[in-house]
C-alpha cells in the first residue's frame, strides 16, 4: 500500500513490542519491505532499535498470527506475498442473492423495466433535471481554463468556502483550508481509508451498516468488528467492551439518517461515545451524506467534537445527481494536507466541471427548493410505504425521522435472503438485511427505499415472495 503520509496510531507504540511492530508496519506499508522479502535479522533489528532480541521475537510473532509476515523454518521472518485482491473470496461466503457487492451490482445493471426498492438513492426523475440543464448550459460558456484544466489540489476555492458555510450552519466548524473535495463519498472513505489504516488494522462498524462500507474495508484488507446498532446508537456497553477488546483504528457511522436502520444518534449516547473514542484514542469517520435530507439537523460527531478526532465526509450524489460525481473531507488542518497529497496521487487535480456545477446550484437558490421539495416529498413516500408494507405484515425497526429508507422486520421469522432471490427473478432488485450485517443476524430484516417503493408491482411480487418462503419453512 503505496502512501505519502501515515498518521501513526497512539496506541500501536506504548509497549517495546508494539514499536518494533508498528516499525516493520510502516516499512512494509511504504514498500521499503517489500512482499516476499526477508525481514531484518533478529539481532540487527534488535540493536538499531535499543531493544532486546526476545522482544524482537515477540513482534515478529504477533506480526506472523496477524498473517502480515511468515516465518519459514530455519530462514527467518518474510513479508508475506498477497494474493490478488478479490473482495468475493475476502468477505464471508454468502448466497450472492445476499451479497452487498451483487446488490449493488444488479441495482445498477437494471434495466429501464426493472424495479428497485432495494437501491440506495433516488429516482431520476426526483433530481433537479431542469436546473441540471440550465447548469450545464451556463458552463458550456465558461472560460476555456474551466473546461479543460485541472482542479487545485484541494478543489475549488470558492465551493468550499460555501461548504464551509453550510457546515457552520450545522454546528461543525471547518475553515475552507479543513475541506478537501473528493470525487464522492465513497472516494472520500477511501483516501480517508488509505490515509489512516495499515493492513490487518481493525475498524468498528455498526451492525447493520450500509453494505460498501464493509466493501471499502475489506479492499483495504482491514479487520471488521461489528457492534450492534440500537434506535440511539451503538450499543455502548458492547462498543466499549470492543475497543478494550481489539483496539481498532477507526469507527465508520453515520450520525443522522442511519443507513439502513434511519436511526439518529441521540445525544446522550454521542457525548459519551466521544469520550471513549478519546480515551481509546480512536478515530471516527462521520458519512454524513444524507444530511440534507433530515428535517431538523441532529447533533453531529464532527461539531460536539470540533474535527479533533472527527473526520466527516459528504456528497452531492444522493440528492442532486449519481452521475455528476462531486464529495468532500472535513477534517483537522494538519490532516488536510496528507489527505490532499493522496487525492493528487490518486486522481491528480479531480473534477473541476462537477465542482463548478455544484456551485452554481448552490448559488442561485435552485438546490436550497429542491432539497426542501424533496423533503416533504419523502416524509408522504415514507407513510404510503410504511402503510404498504403494513398490509403484508411487514412492520418497521423504527419510523425515521425523514430519509429514504425503512428497516423492516418480515412476518413469521421469514428468510429476507429467499424472499429476494424470488424477487430478483421477476425484475425487482430488494436487500435483504443480513447484506447490512457483518454478523448475519438480520436474516429476518429487509431494507427498503421509500422513494423506489412507489409502484404497486413491488407489493405484489414481495406478496408472492413470502409465499413462497413460509412454503418452505419446516413445519
Amino acid at each position: 500500500m503505496l502512501e505519502a503520509v501515515q498518521i501513526k496510531d497512539p496506541v500501536a507504540g506504548d509497549t517495546l513490542v508494539g514499536r518494533v511492530m508498528a516499525t516493520i508496519r510502516q516499512r512494509i506499508a511504504g514498500r521499503t519491505l517489500a512482499p516476499g522479502a526477508k525481514l531484518p535479522s533478529i539481532r540487527g533489528l534488535a540493536e538499531s532499535m535499543g531493544v532486546s532480541k526476545s522482544t524482537v521475537v515477540e513482534a515478529y510473532e504477533r506480526l506472523a498470527a496477524e498473517g502480515a509476515v511468515q516465518a519459514r523454518r530455519g530462514s527467518g521472518f518474510y513479508v508475506r506475498r498477497l494474493p490478488p485482491l478479490s473482495l468475493a473470496d475476502v468477505a464471508p461466503r454468502l448466497d450472492r442473492a445476499v451479497d452487498p457487492l451483487w446488490i449493488s451490482r444488479q441495482s445498477l445493471d437494471a434495466g429501464v423495466d426493472d424495479l428497485r426498492p432495494g437501491c440506495g438513492w433516488l429516482p431520476a426523475d426526483w433530481m433537479p433535471e431542469a436546473s441540471l440543464r440550465r447548469g450545464l448550459r451556463k458552463l458550456g460558456t465558461a472560460e476555456a481554463a474551466t473546461l479543460a484544466e485541472y482542479g487545485t489540489p484541494l478543489g475549488l476555492p470558492a465551493l468550499r468556502q460555501l461548504l464551509a458555510h453550510r457546515l457552520a450552519e450545522r454546528g461543525v466548524e471547518a475553515a475552507p483550508e479543513q475541506i478537501v473535495l473528493a470525487e464522492s463519498g465513497t472516494q472520500a472513505i477511501d483516501l480517508v481509508c488509505r490515509f489512516l489504516l495499515e493492513p490487518g488494522d481493525t475498524v468498528l462498524v455498526d451492525d447493520p451498516c450500509y453494505f460498501n462500507f464493509q466493501a471499502l474495508l475489506r479492499a483495504h484488507r482491514a479487520r471488521i468488528v461489528s457492534v450492534p446498532y440500537t434506535p440511539a446508537g451503538p450499543d455502548l456497553a458492547l462498543f466499549a467492551q470492543a475497543l478494550a477488546e481489539h483496539r481498532p483504528r477507526l469507527y465508520i457511522t453515520n450520525s443522522a439518517l442511519h443507513n439502513p436502520t434511519g436511526a439518529t444518534l441521540s445525544a446522550a449516547t454521542a457525548h459519551r461515545l466521544l469520550k471513549l473514542a478519546e480515551q481509546a484514542g480512536l478515530t471516527i469517520v462521520e458519512d454524513d451524506i444524507f444530511a440534507d435530507l433530515e428535517p431538523e439537523f441532529a447533533p453531529r460527531l464532527a461539531g460536539l467534537d470540533g474535527l479533533e478526532r472527527v473526520i466527516q465526509i459528504g456528497s452531492f450524489s444522493k440528492t442532486l445527481s449519481a452521475s455528476m460525481r462531486c464529495g468532500y473531507i472535513a477534517a483537522r488542518p494538519d490532516w488536510i494536507e496528507g489527505l490532499t497529497d493522496l487525492k493528487v496521487a490518486l486522481s491528480f487535480g479531480g473534477g473541476r466541471l462537477a465542482a463548478e456545477l455544484v456551485l452554481g446550484l448552490l448559488k442561485d437558490g435552485s438546490y436550497r427548493r429542491h432539497v426542501e421539495g424533496l423533503r416533504q416529498r419523502l416524509v408522504r413516500a415514507m407513510a404510503e410505504t410504511a402503510g404498504r408494507l403494513a398490509g403484508l405484515g411487514i412492520e418497521p425497526w423504527l419510523m425515521p425521522r425523514g430519509g429514504l429508507f425503512l428497516w423492516c422486520r418480515l412476518p413469521g421469522e421469514l428468510d429476507a435472503g429467499a424472499i429476494a432471490r424470488h424477487a430478483l427473478a421477476e425484475g425487482i432488485v430488494l436487500a435483504p438485511g443480513n447484506a447490512f450485517s457483518l454478523s448475519q443476524t438480520a436474516r429476518h430484516f429487509m431494507r427498503f427505499n421509500v422513494a423506489q417503493s412507489a409502484d404497486p408491482r413491488i407489493y405484489g411480487v414481495l406478496r408472492e415472495a413470502m409465499q413462497a418462503a413460509a412454503s418452505r419453512q419446516p413445519a
